[in-house]
């Protein structure tokens, strides 16, 4: 079945074919979710749909740095030597919780 346009150009004269309508939709759809997941509950669905491109990919751009630098500052506290209190394998490492938790000395004069 052959489609018929209003326009003898098509939707190519706008910029978008049908053959990217489905990729630019999904593209559209997976940042709309990702700012609506990832902000918390800061925006609705509604909002983000109908901002501005520009201002929509800023967002999701500033979002998506915050997390990026969060997981970098995460990995750079689990190598920065320190002894972890559970390892990787999920088991609790005795040694180094028995350093962690000695009972509190308070040497203050209170008795």
């Amino acid at each position: 079945m052959e489609r018929r346009y209003l326009s003898l150009l098509g939707l190519g004269f706008f910029g978008l074919s049908s053959e990217l309508a489905p990729e630019f939709r999904l593209s559209l759809f997976t940042q709309i979710h990702s700012i609506l997941f990832h902000g918390k509950g800061g925006y609705d669905y509604h909002t983000l749909y109908n901002m501005p491109v520009w201002l929509r990919k800023f967002t999701f751009k500033q979002i998506s740095d915050f997390y990026d630098e969060e997981n970098k500052a995460q990995k750079s506290a689990q190598t920065s030597g320190k002894t972890s209190l559970v390892g990787k394998d999920g088991k609790v490492n005795v040694p180094a919780f028995k350093n962690a938790s000695k009972p509190y000395q308070n040497k203050s004069s209170y008795k």
